[in-house]
């Protein structure tokens, strides 16, 4: 195929992460046809180095956690089994691969072409593939995710990443995670559990900057008491070698004890590098992500963007619901189709697991002033209670009010910590984004006993 003599389609796709697909598929059942430009494994980091492989060594560590309770309510298990982890990378890429099959053959019925090759822009019509095929195309999607970030240090190279988490086979027995972020407490959570000694290093002056402060110190607290050191408002200034481990330098000097594996989760950074971007006018805003508006359109027309690359709320269903609500607008007959990101719930996979929808404390406070009621309760789960471990769950809403009565109450804010939370969150937030009330939860009979229960109880 010549220059003179390209592909033509009404959509080509750059990358086949959970945006890319999602919007593959939608434009495909509008009727699109729907080239999708792909060189790695499909599914993007949520599938091979992020939720799901993720999400599966959390169950694990959760089972660990669980046997121990299981040990104090009177089971013969040992405190702390073995845990055979090249056993169950088997059956997690297993997993795996299934999405990948599952992902072929919904390509494959959908009638998209999907190429194995890298694509660049050659302008805003037109994306030429590694090998040199040239497709032409009335739209273009770019959803090419993101990396994580080495930071610019001495020594950066002696440290792995969360994507060499998952190529791991064992538990090193000591480990030091670097940063504060999601990433940072969700693996410093597993592998605790799974059998590491482990301390992370912060930046910042707790964990979860973007957390509810509230909930974020309740995390710390268990993860204190769980024996994972926290080193907060740390400031790394170098790696250096001692034998085959690794120590970590502050600026201050000090030096730390020495570590078997030292992984960073400073950030991660947009993958726009050598995509034509320049040629095609699309622009990248001042962090280094490809600038969208509320539509996801760049600046040159025709070429859109979602999902990490974008840098907008950078979370698996949020790249999905962005793009299928694009496709929509642009194949679908819905001109006002756009997602709206306010109110996007999030959880954290930490031990136990932590979310949040809606406005902190702080940021409500910030917002509307005398106005805000905050009603809390910090419990023990029955099995936490029954095994007689430390460990309580936080639960919060955050109200705006007119008046001092419930129903004069709108709730803003909701913010868990503890068993379940994960689970509990996601019908609770649809609560919120109808615009419920205090009075609403309050008039829900409670499912009993429940940990879900403690929030139309407040």
């Amino acid at each position: 195929m010549s220059a003179t003599d390209p592909l033509r389609f009404d959509l080509v796709v750059l990358g086949g992460g959970s945006g890319g697909l999602a919007g593959a598929f939608r434009a495909a059942e509008h009727g699109a046809r729907v080239a999708l430009l792909e060189p790695g494994e499909l599914g993007g980091t949520c599938v091979n180095a992020g939720c799901v492989p993720k999400k599966a060594m959390w169950l694990a560590a959760d089972l660990a956690h669980r046997v121990g309770h299981a040990a104090a309510l009177g089971f013969a298990v040992p405190p702390r089994p073995a845990f055979g982890w090249r056993v169950f990378l088997t059956d997690r890429q297993r997993y795996i691969a299934g999405i990948h099959q599952s992902y072929r053959e919904r390509l494959d019925r959908a009638g998209i072409v999907w190429m194995p090759q890298r694509g660049r822009l050659l302008d805003a019509r037109t994306v030429e593939t590694a090998d040199g095929v040239r497709l032409r195309a009335r739209r273009i999607l770019i959803a090419t995710g993101s990396r994580p970030v080495r930071p610019d240090l001495p020594g950066a190279e002696l440290a792995g990443t969360s994507d060499d988490f998952f190529a791991w086979c064992d538990a090193p027995a000591r480990v030091a995670l670097v940063g504060g972020g999601y990433i940072a407490v969700e693996l410093a959570g597993v592998l605790q559990a799974l059998g590491s000694a482990v301390d992370v290093y912060a930046r910042s002056p707790r964990l979860l900057p973007n957390a509810d402060a509230e909930i974020a110190e309740q995390l710390q607290e268990h993860y204190r008491q769980l024996g994972t050191g926290l080193h907060l408002g740390y400031d790394l200034a170098a790696l250096e070698r001692d034998g085959a481990r690794v120590r970590l330098r502050a600026d201050d000097g000090a030096r730390s004890e020495p570590y078997d594996a030292v992984l960073l989760a400073v950030g991660r950074r947009a993958n726009t590098d050598d995509l034509g971007l320049e040629a095609a006018g699309v622009a990248l805003d001042e962090r280094g992500n490809i600038a969208v508006d509320a539509r996801q359109d760049t600046r040159a027309e025709g070429v859109h963007a979602v999902g990490d690359v974008t840098g907008k709320a950078t979370l698996t269903p949020v790249a999905i619901a962005a793009a299928r609500r694009l496709m929509d607008r642009l194949f679908g007959g819905r001109p006002d189709a756009r997602l709206d990101y306010t109110g996007i719930p999030t959880v954290v996979f930490a031990h136990p697991p932590l979310g949040g929808v809606g406005l902190t404390e702080a940021q409500a406070r910030e917002a509307h002033g005398e106005r805000v009621r905050v009603y809390r309760t910090r419990f023990r789960p029955m099995l936490q209670a029954l095994a007689d471990t430390s460990l309580c769950s936080l639960f919060k809403l955050v109200c705006v009010a007119e008046g001092e009565a419930p129903a004069q109450q709108r709730v803003v804010g909701i913010h868990l910590i503890g068993e379940a939370a994960d689970e509990i969150l996601q019908g609770f937030a649809v609560a919120l984004k109808m615009g419920a009330t205090l009075a609403d939860l309050r008039d829900t009979v409670a499912l009993h006993p429940t940990s879900a229960e403690e929030l139309v109880l407040l």
